[in-house]
């Protein structure tokens, strides 16, 4: 095991002496200085995790290398050294960021022990959280996990803690909200990274093509099996497989997935030979577990299974301090994508998008900004350039005044048709689709130059 290293900073050489000369025996690396200006001259030379510090000396108090030492490492656990009965000058130091105190003189020589293995796990894990959040913003440059709200910080902390381990992770929130993408950081941050993530909707399949696309299936196996196939969970073996919209599950498929999560052993359909798996389950759901558990149309060992960690995405309307970051980063990937140079959104835009509600959460926002920059002719996207959103939706939440998509279909290429003269040539390439497309959409929809 390789030895701890540690500062002792102690202007009494009695001191020093002591506590040096048992951590020294005990597996530490001691350093030592005399006064805080020593520590900070040569703290640069040892840089350790971790420093027990006298907070009563002359010259620099305890208090102030204290923050001295977290400004060079501010992953530095430190332990002061208050005089007996001090308790103010102690949660003073904790105030200060210290991350415990002993009383002078230290008698109790395991404790000291204990408090220091809890200061260095605790260096661990913090040193392992920015690591993983540096490496999180390099997976996900300009962030498509974009936010500062603190139920956004939240989530990205629980990927930095959730990914390194094997723990089986149930990722909940709203459809829109962006719960692949967590998978997907997951996945991506964790010791799996160089192995498959395979995904499967499950509401996407009716159940007998959902058990064949789970377990794969021998030739022969039914009507139409001319060959074997492998499922989703082979697929995975050794990474990831993550199951969307577990909530819509079929009760037997449910019982089915049970068994796996406890055996780690899937049979194909038609098969009798078992295949061992090593792979890691994230799930994810818009619907309430907890109460489909209740109305028995969940099996409650499942829900248990999945549930291990849960990290759970809120809806945008509940992250009104993001949508502006949000709105900003579509607009400049998709003036990139373009080749328009778009600065931004103009005031009454930006209003209007705090103001409305996103029943469709970022996946709804993500489409109307493409959209605006599609047809802006300006350096900053307007409300007019917000098409799909008015005044009245931005009042009144729900699903009554929802719009349907073939009317905003409708009403977008109407709007790129009017601000581009009618250039069929031109909006068919704005819209990215092809011309003929176009003519049978403005059929359809009877649009024509007059129309208002």
């Amino acid at each position: 095991m390789r030895e701890l290293k540690l500062l002792i900073v102690d202007d009494e050489q009695s001191q020093r002496d002591l506590l040096s000369g048992f951590l020294k025996k005990n597996g530490f690396e001691v350093f030592v200085a005399k006064s805080g200006e020593e520590a900070l001259e040569n703290y640069h030379k040892m840089f350790t995790p971790l420093a027990l510090v006298d907070m009563k000396m002359p010259g620099i108090d305890g208090i102030e290398l204290l923050r001295r030492l977290k400004d060079i490492n501010p992953f530095i656990q430190v332990i002061v050294l208050t005089a007996f009965g001090s308790v103010e000058t102690a949660v003073k130091a904790m105030k200060a960021g210290a991350f415990d105190y002993l009383t002078k003189p230290v008698e109790d020589l395991d404790e000291l022990i204990l408090k220091l293995n809890r200061a260095a796990e605790q260096n661990r894990l913090v040193v392992e959280h920015a690591v993983m959040s540096e490496r999180l913003a390099e997976i996900f440059p300009a962030s498509e996990i974009i936010g500062e709200s603190e139920a956004i910080k939240e989530v990205k902390r629980m990927i930095s803690l959730v990914a390194p381990k094997e723990a089986t992770v149930l990722i909940t929130g709203p459809s829109g909200t962006g719960k692949e993408l967590v998978a997907r950081a997951i996945h991506a941050l964790s010791p799996r990274a160089e192995k498959k993530l395979a995904a499967i909707n499950c509401a996407a399949f009716p159940e007998n093509l959902l058990e064949s696309e789970l377990f794969g299936y021998e030739k022969g196996a039914f009507t139409g099996a001319d060959k074997a196939k492998q499922g989703r969970f082979e697929l995975a073996d050794g990474g990831t497989l993550f199951l969307d919209e577990i909530g819509e599950m079929p009760v037997t498929m449910q019982v089915k997935l049970l068994r796996v999560l406890e055996e780690r052993k899937i049979e194909r359909l038609g098969s009798v030979k078992e295949i061992p798996l090593d792979i890691r389950i994230i799930a994810a759901t818009n619907r309430d577990l907890d109460r489909l558990v209740k109305e028995q149309k969940f099996r409650e060992d499942l829900f248990y299974r999945l549930n291990v960690i849960r990290i759970h995405l809120p809806p945008l309307k509940e992250r009104s301090g993001d949508i502006l970051l949000l709105a900003d980063q579509f607009i400049h990937k998709y003036a990139r994508k373009i080749g328009k140079e778009i600065k931004g959104i103009d005031p009454d835009g930006a209003e209007l998008l705090v103001t409305y509600p996103w029943p469709g959460n970022v996946r709804e926002l993500e489409n109307i900004i493409e959209r605006a920059v599609v047809l802006t002719n300006s350096d900053y996207i307007t409300k007019g350039d917000l098409t799909g959103l008015s005044a009245r939706d931005t009042t009144v939440a729900g699903t009554s005044h929802l719009t349907s998509l073939a009317e905003l279909e409708k009403r977008h290429i109407k709007a790129a048709l009017d601000r581009l003269g009618w250039n069929m040539t031109l909006t068919a390439e704005k819209l990215g689709i092809h011309r003929n497309t176009l003519r049978a959409k403005i059929k359809e929809y009877h649009l024509s130059p007059k129309d208002q």
